[in-house]
């Protein structure tokens, strides 16, 4: 195994130049490769520390930016890590390579034959979720040594021990794109998009920097890594390009517009996810056949994908399978992922990896290779002598020293939960994902009503709701469209657009129009860019359930039962499909297509900390 050395923060040792750079980089007001530390590649990716006996829990995007000190060194330390040389392979460009683009080894990690062309990320595979965890407790490991380096730079004691004990119990956030935002706000954070420049307060005073969370600039732009048009002449990484050539921004109002339109969709999706799947393979992956039951279309990776395309928007990097890594969304993203993950393993801490046939390849596996929970996680090592993290190695996160405040205490590792503690995540889950849910739309309208407009639904201020209509014995009609497609059957990402009423003329309007009611996302890759993934057979979801209680709600249905939805989705449901690059397509492009139309009785919970039990399922009816 071939080792070297590497610098962990100064391996960007061209600072003293960026002062000319179109770039702003925080000025330390010395030659920081004197902080350089000497360490052996390969990485270990390790566990972090606990804080006086705890372990610190990674926070939600908003939260953390309350705490200044940590907000400020997270800020300080993206931006180094972004600056460091690219050749590093502890930068950020080389960390972000690892999932896709430009293919080339990590840590000497070397490609098996005919696999050159695929990033190391597992996809419609067992191991999605799993191979995820690593490779964010790699960032993370490294962002909080940059960091632990940066807190001690202050001159001043009192300012040093205060940064230093943040700095200790940092962990990376996530962004929580599944909960309702603050008032007045969107699902997209601010502080990832309001502005290209941002003041940091760091040890040598305020300083105006290019905001880490933007976007990443690549320095310089590989074109033989990225080759083809319009990515090998953007500089940055962009959402929702305005055009294709140099002098194109990203359009993040449309990229923001998207996510709030798709939030009551996204929130379903998620409080199915949690409710309805018990089973670890079902949960992890959206590689479906024909046979899958008819409330068994969905899962975590499926859901992720859709995330990943409306954040990226079209022709944007991140939805493009192998350039998404490098927008610093990425890994806030991932880390809302492996929350969802934590929060179900205590829900169904019995279900775990089980052997499964892999439909795609990797940069070290290749189709039709078992996998199973003690396949190596490729690149990533946890120990110096080769040994690679597994599956049941990262099953508690607490192995690489974090967790999340809704499971805070508990272990994951595969042990029985308490009861009480897992009626502890349900109230949480309830209050986080379950306001789209029929129970809590139906105790919205007891203080407001909603009424239909033309072609869509939209609240209005009068009082006094029927609401017997909708819950009947403490029961509801769960209603869903299933999907089914090949994985290229576009040869790229494209999304599918579902609509309750017209469907606008301009698709670029599609992704927030009115009348929308979800998205489904195909997160691929096009064949000339590689990460091509066999074209197995993918699945996911579209729930109407939340649309269908408002027109109830409204009085334009006066139940749920399939006697009144089924024919009015079939003279209402309409859907269109696009591709990331812009192109609209006919249904008769995507032969592969199916779209089913399914119900489901569901019994409604009887306090906050339980969650819906699920009946049988009906199929009602083809939409195409």
């Amino acid at each position: 195994m071939a080792r070297g050395r590497l610098s962990v923060l100064a391996a960007c040792l061209f600072l003293h130049s960026l002062a000319s750079c179109q770039h702003l980089a925080y000025d330390y007001g010395f030659d920081v490769s004197r902080l350089v530390k000497r360490q052996e590649v390969p990485f270990v990716v390790r566990s972090l520390p606990s804080v006086n006996g705890t372990w610190p829990v990674r926070q939600e995007i908003r939260q953390l930016e309350k705490n200044k000190e940590q907000w400020t060194l997270y800020i300080l330390g993206l931006s180094m890590m972004q600056f460091w040389d690219q050749s590093e392979p502890l930068s950020w460009y080389q960390i972000s390579a690892i999932h896709g683009a430009p293919y080339q080894p990590w840590g000497g990690v070397q490609p098996t034959r005919g696999n050159q062309n695929s990033g190391y990320c597992n996809h419609i595979s067992i191991l999605f979720p799993t191979w995820h965890r690593p490779y964010l407790a790699l960032f993370e490991n490294v962002l909080y040594d940059v960091i632990q380096e940066i807190a001690s730079l202050w001159s001043n004691e009192e300012d040093k021990n205060r940064y230093q004990a943040a700095a200790a119990a940092f962990r990376i956030p996530y962004w929580d794109w599944a909960a309702d935002p603050p008032e007045g706000e969107s699902i997209l954070p601010r502080s990832t998009w309001e502005s290209q420049v941002i003041d940091a307060d760091g040890p040598n005073g305020v300083q105006q920097i290019s905001n880490p969370l933007f976007a990443y600039n690549f320095h310089p732009l590989d074109t033989k890594g990225f080759p083809f048009s319009p990515w090998n002449v953007w500089k940055s990484t962009m959402r929702a390009p305005t055009d294709d050539d140099e002098s194109a921004e990203s359009n993040n109002t449309l990229v923001a517009m998207g996510l709030d339109q798709n939030l009551a969709s996204v929130q379903q999706r998620l409080y199915t996810l949690f409710s309805n799947y018990h089973n670890y393979t079902t949960f992890s992956n959206e590689g479906r056949g024909p046979g899958s039951p008819a409330f068994a279309f969905d899962s975590l990776e499926s859901l992720h994908d859709t995330v990943h395309s409306l954040a990226g928007g079209t022709k944007g990097h991140m939805a493009v399978v192998p350039f998404s890594g490098f927008d610093p969304l990425f890994y806030l993203h991932h880390a809302m992922v492996d929350r969802i993950l934590t929060i179900w393993q205590a829900l169904y801490p019995d279900s775990w990896v089980t052997p499964e046939v892999a439909r795609s390849a990797t940069f070290t596996s290749s189709v039709g290779q078992i996998q199973t929970s003690t396949t190596p996680l490729t690149p990533f090592y946890a120990s110096p002598d080769g040994v690679f993290w597994n599956s049941d190695m990262v099953r508690d996160p607490l192995a690489f020293g974090y967790t999340y405040a809704e499971v805070a205490g508990l272990s994951l590792g595969g042990q029985n939960i308490d009861s009480r503690a897992q009626s502890s995540v349900k109230l949480a889950i309830n209050r986080l994902y379950g306001s789209s849910s029929p129970r809590s739309l139906v105790g919205l309208a007891n203080v407001r009503n909603v009424e239909v407009g033309p072609g869509a639904v939209r609240e209005a201020s009068t009082t006094s709701i029927p609401s017997r209509s909708v819950i009947v014995h403490n029961k509801y009609r769960e209603w869903i469209a299933n999907i089914r497609v090949k994985k290229q059957s576009l040869d790229g990402t494209f999304f599918i657009h579902f609509f309750l009423g017209s469907v606008p003329e301009e698709p670029k309007s599609w992704t927030h129009a009115s009348t929308l009611v979800g998205t489904l996302s195909v997160f691929a890759s096009p064949v000339q860019q590689g990460m091509v993934m066999n074209d197995p057979d993918t699945a996911g979801t579209v729930p109407l359930t939340a649309a269908l209680v408002k027109l109830a709600m409204a009085g334009a249905l006066p139940d749920l039962e399939a006697a009144v939805v089924k024919p009015y989705l079939q003279r209402n449901l309409h859907f269109t499909i696009i591709g990331a690059n812009g192109t609209v397509f006919d249904t008769a492009d995507v032969v592969s297509l199916h779209i089913q139309i399914a119900s489901c009785s569901v019994q409604v919970p009887a306090s906050d900390e339980e969650l819906p039990t699920w009946g049988q399922s009906v199929t009602h009816f083809d939409l195409v």
